[in-house]
């Protein structure tokens, strides 16, 4: 069973049918919406601020969800996916974006829907990037336009494959 710690006050509230990985980490002011998903080693960590991740959202192994305290609360929004290891920093992932792999988004960043941010790219803070882009590299730069069809196959389904997924964890042997 994932383990919810409380701290300050605040106890983590998660949706009923959100799945969470049994050596997640959930602490504090964190608020996870319905059919979302906390894969192995995920730390979420809300004791310095606010963090909010909406529905459908999928946080892969080993990544790190934090804030600023004082400063920025973290928001992720719905069918949001987040890959492998990645540290996501106060900031905000609008609907329907994606972060790969091994990537950073630091303090004050906003990435907006149907962004998607490359394996290892490294977001400095502060940025507030433009939708439908691709950002790759350290520090993270737009490579090009996203496609309608990337769109559709990277982001959105794999929203919805990571949601089956979960499903898988949840239904009996």
């Amino acid at each position: 069973m994932a383990l919810l710690l409380e701290v300050r006050g605040k106890t983590p509230q998660v949706a009923e049918s959100a799945w969470l990985a049994p050596d997640a980490t959930i602490i504090g002011d964190v608020v996870i919406g319905a059919h979302s998903s906390v894969w192995f080693k995920v730390v979420i960590r809300g004791d310095v601020h606010e963090i909010r991740i909406g529905e459908q959202t999928n946080i892969q192994d080993a990544t790190v969800i934090h804030a600023t305290y004082q400063r920025y609360g973290t928001y992720i929004g719905n069918r949001v996916t987040i890959g492998h290891q990645a540290v996501i920093h106060a900031c905000s992932l609008a609907d329907e974006s994606f972060v790969g792999i091994g990537a950073v988004v630091m303090d004050g960043v906003e990435v907006p829907s149907h962004t998607l941010i490359a394996a290892g790219a490294v977001v400095p803070p502060e940025r507030k990037l433009k939708a439908g882009y691709l950002y790759a590299g350290v520090p993270a730069k737009p490579i090009r336009k996203l496609t309608a069809e990337e769109i559709k196959t990277l982001i959105l389904r794999t929203a919805q494959r990571y949601e089956q997924y979960a499903k898988w964890y949840q239904l009996p042997s």
